[in-house]
């Protein structure tokens, strides 16, 4: 996430396509050890991060606030979530199959008949691997078919703990501190 930051910050721009386009390549040569799907999902976090910073109403660096000020530079901690897709974590049979930069790790996972159901009626929007006090958490965002793909816009504008925004002292004088969760 900390290699795409420069790019989001110089190239303005977090468009996870556009994004996708200009850094793939350079990451997965830089990132040779990370699957092809794994580097997708790292652009997808730095772009999810880089709207709430960047677009969020609340959010002090809003761009619309801020017509031609420079971008604050996004860093992410190493306690950042990881997110999976469909392509880099399964679920069939009981059994959770999730691909990790030490290979593919599989996990026996038991679900009631009404979480059964929601992975097989519902789609899965996000899938966010945690740490948490009691060691890692895994979780699961479902998209019911009624629901409009609407992205996280207007959730609360905190800033989670793991991600930083870099910003000059002028740009911190010139606006009220952001909220942190």
């Amino acid at each position: 996430c900390n290699a795409l930051a420069p790019v989001v910050q110089d190239k303005r721009c977090w468009h996870r396509v556009t994004l996708h386009h200009l850094t793939y390549h350079a990451l997965r040569e830089r990132f040779p050890q990370m699957g092809s799907q794994m580097v997708c999902n790292a652009i997808y976090s730095v772009c999810r991060s880089s709207r709430m910073v960047y677009q969020h109403p609340a959010s002090p660096f809003n761009l619309q606030k801020r017509p031609g000020a420079p971008l604050p530079r996004l860093q992410f901690t190493d306690s950042a979530p990881v997110y999976f897709d469909r392509h880099t974590l399964s679920l069939k049979d009981g059994k959770l199959s999730m691909y990790t930069l030490d290979g593919r790790m599989r996990f026996h996972l038991n679900l009631n008949p009404a979480d059964q159901a929601r992975f097989a009626e519902e789609r899965l929007r996000e899938i966010i691997l945690a740490r948490s006090p009691q060691g890692f958490q895994l979780s699961f965002t479902f998209q019911s078919a009624e629901d409009v793909a609407v992205e996280s816009l207007e959730a609360s504008a905190e800033l989670p703990e793991y991600l930083l925004v870099l910003a000059t002292n002028n740009e911190l004088a010139e606006n009220e501190s952001l909220p942190t969760s």
